[in-house]
């Protein structure tokens, strides 16, 4: 597991958390992984139109923040047919799964060798890698990744800019220096992951992301569910169960980016190392679990299902500023007591979650 992230300007790389729970964060990622139709379809038209070497060059498809894999079968599953009906059935295609040192590739691989929508059960000639280091950093050599994927993933920032003292998420914040700390390591994080793919994508090769966003007036969303957790995290500092300095070190270090924010590397000429935005469209993703909740009714079931998300999604940064962190004694039961608090809290009065999200596609101008 990662070390605790420490705040201020040499804090340590933060990461999409390891799970505490590795079978809930397993449900997590697959529910994720049934909003990615969008970006998707776009991963696919890419992989018909991006330049193919020529064999034995294999064909690279790099997947930027892999977490356990769950997230990355559907996508790459997607653009295997699309590549092969473009070129011989012997042609290997190499998947390079990248993540920070601390993920849990043992999951991930056993997450490719078992999963029943595994790609490598659909194409005998398609090999899985992985490299771990972080993405903000170049982590595959210049010019050779031909498709790229990144889903849930960039809005994670490298470090923890400074604590948030009146909520876990800065989008909630009223202190205007901790939103200025953010947005300005959230412009720089953006820049550099941008830049690195620049060098790493080969001419006329496309990256797809599906990231976090800010809708056109500004907002993050998931305001019920972030203010339970809040709610949540507070009872427990009222019960005794944490400390008042553990709950000051309790951040969510996300964000979401505007499409000017997006677009701000690429000022004021469309590009940046060699690459343009193809395509960059802010869009709300569906509640999938309010819409099952006008359906059934069911409100225990809604409060349950999102209380579940999170606690394989985030509880396990929170817990990092558990006193021994993660490996913490109390934080079984700072896990159960929060989920249980949070879906409480939301099967009390079912809201539907705004989910902004944007999809871009990032193209490297071909070589004259």
């Amino acid at each position: 597991m990662p070390e605790k992230p420490s705040t201020g300007p040499e804090s340590s790389v933060v990461v999409r958390p390891e799970p505490v729970d590795s079978a809930k964060y397993t449900v997590s990622s697959r529910l994720q992984a049934a909003g990615l139709r969008p970006a998707i379809e776009l991963f696919e038209q890419a992989a018909g139109t991006v330049p193919l070497p020529q064999p034995p060059q294999p064909i690279v498809i790099a997947d930027y923040g892999a977490s356990t894999g769950h997230n990355s079968l559907a996508p790459i599953s997607a653009a295997l047919p699309v590549l092969r009906n473009r070129t011989r059935p012997e042609h290997s295609i190499l998947v390079v799964h990248t993540d920070v040192p601390d993920n849990n590739f043992t999951v991930m691989f056993e997450t490719l060798a078992a999963d029943p929508d595994t790609y490598l059960r659909k194409d005998p000639a398609t090999f899985a890698s992985a490299v771990g280091r972080s993405f903000y950093s170049q982590i595959i050599p210049s010019n050779s990744v031909h498709l790229g994927w990144s889903s849930w993933a960039v809005q994670w920032l490298s470090k923890v800019p400074a604590p948030i003292p009146d909520h876990v998420h800065v989008a909630y914040s009223a202190d205007e220096g901790v939103r200025t700390a953010y947005a300005k390591q959230a412009a720089h994080d953006w820049h550099e992951f941008v830049a690195f793919r620049g060098r790493e994508l080969s001419p006329g090769g496309h990256l797809v992301v599906l990231t976090m966003a800010l809708d056109d007036e500004g907002n993050f969303g998931y305001r019920p569910l972030l203010d339970a957790l809040v709610d949540g995290v507070d009872e427990l500092a009222a019960d005794g169960l944490l400390t008042e300095d553990e709950v000051r070190r309790m951040c969510l270090p996300t964000v979401g980016r505007s499409e000017s924010d997006f677009r701000a590397p690429f000022a004021p000429s469309g590009r940046f190392e060699r690459l343009t935005i193809e395509h960059l469209e802010i869009f709300d993703a569906q509640d999938r679990f309010f819409a099952q909740y006008q359906v059934d009714h069911d409100a225990d079931a809604f409060g349950a299902l999102w209380a579940g998300f999170v606690r394989a999604s985030v509880f396990p940064t929170l817990a990092s500023a558990l006193t021994a962190g993660r490996q913490d004694p109390r934080s079984t039961e700072f896990f159960d007591r929060l989920e249980a608090g949070i879906a409480e809290r939301l099967a009390a009065a079912p809201e539907q979650m705004q989910m902004p999200f944007a999809k871009l596609v990032l193209t490297k101008l071909r070589r004259n």
